[in-house]
This record gives C-alpha cells, sequence and structure tokens, in this order.
C-alpha cells in the first residue's frame, strides 16, 4: 500500500506563519507537523508515501530527505502550476502501482488505516472517503451515507433545514488507480467538487468510512493553537521529547530553568532554552529550541517556535510567535495574535485582537496599541 500526501497549498489562512515555512512542515509540539501523518502511515505499515509539492517545495527535502530517518521511503513530485486536489494526484499517478491512500497534509488525526484500508477491500469499494462527525454541519460539505455505508450524495455546506447528516469528507481517501483515468492530465481537477460527485452520478461503488477517531484541521491560528492543547491534554498520542521534570512538564536537553521560575503543566520546553528567574510558563504553553524568557515574563496557552526571545516583562497569551521572534521590554501580545518569522518589537508595545504581523518587520517602542 502506497500513501499520497497533498502538501502543496499555500496555507494561506496559517499567514503570517506560512510566508517562510509550508504548513505541513510547520512545527507542532516541536516536530515538523508531516510528522504527524508519516508517522501514522508507518505505525500502519504503509511505508512508501509520495508528497505532492507546489509552495516551497524545496524545503520538503531538506527537512525529510529520502524519509529513510523517518523510516519510510518518500517521493517528491512537484506541480509546475497548482493542480487542485485531484489533479495533483493525478500528476503523482506514473509512481502509484495499486490501490493507494491519499491525505490533505494539513489534518491531524488519529485514523485507523488498517480498518479503513480492510473496508475499503469488503466492500469492493472504487472509492472509500473517511468521514467525521461535526457539530456545525452547515459549516462543511455533507456526505450522507445509507445503512450499508453507500455514499448517497454530496451536500456542499447546506442551510439548516438541508441537514440530513451530520458527517463531513474528513480529507482521507482509499481509491483504486483506475479512478486517474478519468482525469484530465496537466488541469486543476477537484475530488470534491469534480472526480467524486461524478463517479457518484455514474453509480459506481463508492463508500463512506464512518470514523470518530480525533480530526482537526489545522489551517488557522485558532485551530493550531488548538492542536497543541489537544496533544497537551493527552486527546491524541504523542511521544513527548525531552524528560518529565514533572507531571505534564517535558524539557528538552541543555535546558536551564532558573530557580523563581514557575512551570505549570502541561507544557512542552525544547532544547538549549533559558526561562529566568520570576518568569511563569503556563498551562498548555510550548516553546521550541533555542528560545528565552526574560524576567518576569509570562507565557500561557502558546506556541513559540524556536529561537524565540523575550525581554523584561512580557506577557503572551493565546497567540503564535514564529522563529527568532524578539520582543522588547512590556510587550503584550494576546488574542490569537501571530507574529511572524524575524520580527523585532521595541518595547511597550501592545498586540491583540487577532492583529498579524508579516516576517522580519521592526517595530519601534511605542508604536502599537492594539
Amino acid at each position: 500500500m502506497q500513501a499520497v500526501i497533498l502538501v502543496g497549498g499555500e496555507g494561506t489562512r496559517l499567514r503570517p506563519l506560512t510566508y517562510t515555512i509550508p504548513k505541513p512542515v510547520i512545527p507542532m509540539m516541536n516536530l515538523p507537523f508531516l510528522h504527524f501523518q508519516i508517522s501514522l502511515c508507518k505505525k500502519h505499515g504503509i511505508t512508501e508515501i509520495i508528497l505532492s509539492t507546489n509552495y516551497l517545495a524545496s524545503v520538503f527535502e531538506e527537512v525529510f530527505g529520502d524519509g529513510s530517518e523517518w523510516g519510510v521511503r518518500l517521493t517528491y513530485v512537484t506541480e509546475e502550476e497548482p493542480l487542485d486536489t485531484c489533479g495533483a494526484v493525478k500528476n503523482v499517478e506514473e509512481h502509484i502501482r495499486d490501490t493507494f491512500l491519499v491525505f490533505n497534509g494539513d489534518v491531524l488525526t488519529d485514523l485507523d488505516l488498517s480498518a479503513l484500508i480492510a473496508y475499503h477491500r469488503e466492500k469492493k469499494a472504487l472509492v472509500t472517503i473517511t468521514l467525521t462527525p461535526v457539530d456545525d454541519p452547515t459549516a462543511y460539505g455533507l456526505v450522507p451515507i445509507d445503512s450499508e455505508g453507500r455514499i448517497l450524495e454530496f451536500l456542499e455546506k447546506p442551510g439548516l433545514d438541508q441537514v440530513i447528516t451530520d458527517l463531513i469528507n474528513a480529507g482521507t481517501y482509499v481509491l483504486e488507480p483506475e479512478v486517474l483515468d478519468r482525469v484530465p492530465p496537466a488541469q486543476r481537477f477537484s475530488f470534491e467538487r469534480q472526480l467524486f460527485p461524478g463517479l457518484l452520478e455514474e453509480g459506481k461503488p463508492m463508500f463512506g468510512f464512518r470514523s470518530t477517531s480525533y480530526w482537526l484541521d489545522i489551517g488557522t491560528p485558532e485551530k493550531y493553537l488548538m492542536a497543541h492543547r489537544d496533544i497537551l491534554d493527552g486527546k491524541l498520542q504523542f511521544d513527548f521529547p525531552g524528560e518529565e521534570v514533572e507531571p505534564s512538564v517535558w524539557v528538552g536537553e541543555n535546558t536551564v530553568i532558573e530557580e523563581g521560575a514557575k512551570i505549570y503543566g502541561p507544557v512542552l520546553i525544547g532544547s538549549n532554552c533559558h526561562v529566568r528567574k520570576g518568569a511563569v510558563v503556563s498551562s498548555q504553553t510550548v516553546l521550541g529550541d533555542d528560545c528565552c524568557l526574560g524576567e518576569e515574563t509570562r507565557v500561557d496557552d502558546s506556541v513559540l517556535l524556536s529561537g524565540v526571545s523575550l525581554a523584561e516583562g512580557c506577557v503572551v497569551s493565546s497567540s503564535v510567535l514564529g522563529r527568532g521572534v524578539k520582543l522588547g521590554k512590556n510587550v503584550q501580545v494576546a488574542g490569537l495574535s501571530v507574529l511572524g518569522e524575524g520580527v523585532e518589537v521595541g518595547d511597550n508595545n501592545e498586540f491583540r485582537g487577532g492583529i498579524r504581523i508579516w516576517p522580519f518587520r521592526k517595530i519601534d517602542a511605542d508604536t502599537i496599541h492594539f
């Protein structure tokens, strides 16, 4: 069995982080996000993975190489122009030998791939779509199924009076390779809007695999933070790096936590960090490698990527700071704000209300109070 992972999107909803890092490579618990999908495949015996790349394509091979370090074999195929979900898979067709899996590259899940594949074979399906229930069905395209699991129709973002199921397309498929015969080469083509509805109209055997496994699209700052919270809270199995120095507090190598600093778990702190006296790292926070928190700083419910430095008196709450961000004294960042890579902020600035600062901006002291 092979897997194709679609990693070519620009990740516009996660900007400014994705201006310098493709979304599937953005750190999640201090590991590239794609690590979670590769590990899931490997857990279920799938070690041949094709990455369909486009945006910042070279970064993937720089990070993952040939996959041997991760226990898999990776093949890279880059689209010259974006080809949409199905067109991207058509673009890798020459590498596909038999029944295969497709993943969207921004979904965090612990889906039972072995059960999904067994279901597909039991049903003798041409296409099997993983379905997951959601609380607000009107925000998604719905996929009702009959008692045998056969897909009945596709409903795109229905009104309340049209809601007949809470099941949505979860972005993981099992496909037989002949479905790609129906896809034009080198053209934009969508699974969701073109291939799947067309196959259904022709009466082809298409089934839905209902799953209650963990599932989250990490494509917004809110969902990105939520994914970290959920992993820290144990909703998704994860082997925490570093040493658990006290319950639910994991710390990497060569990290210094000075006497008088306070850490309240669950928290993950990377390697080579320095947390100075009087600093507070509160629950549901992740610090990347090489971060430095000055005296009397406070960080809670936030993700700081590698190399972030906070001067004395800073407060970061429910926000994301990109790689190498430097905050001067008494800077406050809160309310789902996101600062891109290399941003430097002078003293006494305040960021709130989901403000986003593009990479490598330099902001003078006493400039922003948002």
